[in-house]
């Protein structure tokens, strides 16, 4: 859209869409994300004969919000979508296409914050020492050493290529949400798992010989595979609870904090933008240190009968 120029909502949204693709590299999935949120507001909107961003008011956002809070919409849910609105707007006065932020000053419902599920060390050292030496099995143990050495993300787990990692640094170049990229450092259990699984994919029929991690046909591995594989790893593991990628990612922060205390370099070894993101695994460390201390300190212990 022509700076300034009058749009109709999904003209000006297209727009928006193309700026978060073209100028700031938002992964597709993100993209994808965005869309519907503002689709759906659009098809409200349309339904209250709103026609123009400009016209949208705070009152109207408010409304929406509550309409679809009564429609059983999470407050999580809420606060993504209102967030994609603010984003929107911050694009449209960029662009000259309204005059002020309706966003700006509405509040979605409150967000019950949950701490983020972990596995202990031991528990996890017996889920990962699987004997399985098949291709997929060498494959399954790199990723799941890869995710709890390093604390990657699913989706930048599998866009890794081979020459992102980097076995005599100890080091792996990660591309993170926004394109931004992070080193991380690769622990002697997960290189030595990626070693074994380098040396059996030379006897897989890569197509795709970039990628780091592949399926059985050659071609980048999945996300839906990836979280497969770790399901069926769970199962046959018996592991307490389902491993997941975030589970793994969640379990690195958290021991990483318990042991140096250091939540800047947490931060930025997960590739937080925000340290707030990161303090989360604060309350997981205090909850540990809770759990030690009822368990040890002679006035915590209850008397027995």
């Amino acid at each position: 859209m022509p700076r300034g120029q009058p749009g109709s909502l999904q003209d000006w949204l297209a727009a928006f869409i193309n700026h978060l693709k073209d100028e700031r590299r938002l992964s597709p999935r993100t993209l994808e994300g965005y869309g519907s949120d503002l689709n759906v507001l659009i098809a409200w909107l349309e339904a209250e004969e709103i026609s123009s961003w400009r016209h949208l008011t705070q009152h109207h956002v408010r409304q929406y919000l509550a309409e679809r809070h009564r429609r059983g919409r999470s407050p999580k849910s809420l606060h993504r979508e209102l967030s994609s609105l603010r984003s929107l707007y911050r694009y449209l006065l960029r662009e000259g296409a309204v005059d002020a932020n309706p966003a700006l000053g509405v509040r979605a419902p409150k967000v019950k914050r949950s701490l983020p599920a972990t596995l202990d060390a031991d528990q996890l050292g017996q889920i990962l020492d699987f004997t399985d030496n098949s291709p997929v099995g060498l494959r399954d143990r790199a990723i799941m050493e890869l995710f709890y050495s390093s604390g990657l993300r699913l989706a930048e787990l599998v866009s890794l290529n081979i020459d992102d990692v980097d076995l005599q640094e100890h080091m792996v170049e990660v591309t993170g949400k926004g394109a931004k990229t992070r080193r991380v450092p690769v622990g002697r259990h997960a290189r030595q798992a990626i070693r074994q699984w380098l040396d059996a994919r030379n006897t897989m029929p890569v197509i795709d010989e970039q990628a780091l991690f592949v399926g059985v046909r050659g071609r980048r591995i999945s996300r839906s595979t990836v979280q497969k594989q770790l399901h069926l790893r769970s199962i046959e593991q018996g592991a307490p609870r389902n491993i997941h990628p975030h589970l793994l990612r969640h379990s690195f922060a958290s021991h990483l904090l318990e042991s140096s205390g250091d939540l800047r370099a947490v931060q930025e070894l997960l590739g937080h933008a925000n340290i707030s993101t990161t303090q989360i695994y604060t309350h997981l460390d205090f909850q540990h240190l809770a759990e030690v201390y009822d368990k040890a300190h002679p006035r915590a212990k209850k008397k027995r009968d």
